[in-house]
């Protein structure tokens, strides 16, 4: 009897071998292919971005350009009938100015957010976290905008008597809520990602539950929380709408918290449309453009290598 069992599986056994794995081999293979031309089209896609970027701004980097003025300088006039000058040095100061704003107000709120959710919210609780930082994540950056003209701006004017609303402080607490639903997310997956040993370890030794938090979950999740705070600067570096809308828009080296100043992204924006085509101010711009891609690459960049590293634990 158990023959003749043995018997039949190893038929059926034959029969789909012989019928339907040669289809699954097939739709298989297929899949590989798709998702290989998926990751291959964004390599291709990424390197065709930098090369357009550099082919735009190179006729600029080639002749006029000045790499002490585009740093150092802080008059920004690319259009003068008296002198074109191309300093920089305002803008990069402006959007260093609301990116550590941001960050200051961003790191502390978002990195103890993801340890409240990882190590000590219920289950519940936990889903309906995650569910509104989701939520604040899909806003659109020009709602931020608003929000930043229509209720910061006449807060500050208001409450804390500054003769302007729209400066560094307004921008850096509209970043820090845009970058924050990135940490938290990066930064909870960085903590999940230590082994559960090493919480038990810690208490079977005695430690309270904040104890292992502090001396053993956070050392141990540190490249995964530094990687979600870069994505968060980069995040606040390449924010463009909200940043425009919030700042002031002052090409300007800002003397306090609440001056105006200008980013690098905004100023592409704003000034993107009215550049004609080939000009050295439209050039101009594109070297900008550049600047921003190989800021946001190298912070990516760090991001990932500190998340490898993060994962390797799991």
């Amino acid at each position: 009897m158990m023959g003749k069992v043995i018997e039949e599986e190893k038929r059926q056994l034959s029969d789909y071998i012989k019928h339907y794995r040669p289809k699954q081999i097939l739709r298989d293979r297929i899949m590989e292919s798709i998702i290989f031309l998926g990751g291959l089209s964004a390599v291709i896609f990424t390197i065709g971005i930098f090369l357009f970027v550099i082919k735009e701004a190179w006729p600029f980097l080639s002749s006029r350009f000045s790499l002490m003025e585009f740093l150092t300088n802080i008059e920004w006039y690319p259009v003068s009938n008296v002198s074109v000058r191309y300093g920089a040095k305002a803008l990069f100061v402006g959007t260093a100015a609301v990116t550590i704003g941001s960050m200051v107000l961003a790191i502390p709120v978002g990195i103890g957010t993801a340890i409240f959710i990882s190590e000590f919210c219920g289950p519940k609780f936990k889903e309906v976290a995650k569910i509104l930082i989701e939520l604040l994540a899909s806003i659109p950056s020009v709602v931020w905008g608003f929000i930043a003209v229509m209720v910061m701006n006449p807060f500050i004017i208001n409450v804390l008597h500054e003769p302007v609303g729209l400066n560094v402080f307004n921008a850096s607490i509209i970043l820090a809520l845009m970058s924050i639903p990135m940490i938290v997310s990066i930064g909870e997956d960085a903590l999940r990602s230590v082994p559960d040993t090493y919480r038990e370890a810690a208490e079977s030794l005695g430690a309270t539950r904040l104890e292992v938090v502090i001396r053993v979950i956070i050392p141990a999740a540190k490249n995964g929380l530094i990687a979600a705070i870069l994505l968060g600067v980069g995040r606040a570096v390449g924010e463009t709408m909200a940043v425009l809308m919030a700042t002031g828009h002052s090409v300007a080296i800002p003397d306090s918290i609440f001056s105006p100043v200008r980013t690098l992204t905004a100023t592409v924006a704003a000034e993107m449309g009215e550049a004609p085509k080939g000009s050295e101010h439209y050039q101009t711009l594109f070297t900008i453009g550049l600047s921003l891609l190989l800021i946001t690459f190298s912070i990516n960049f760090i991001s990932d290598i500190l998340l490898r590293k993060s994962w390797k634990r799991k």
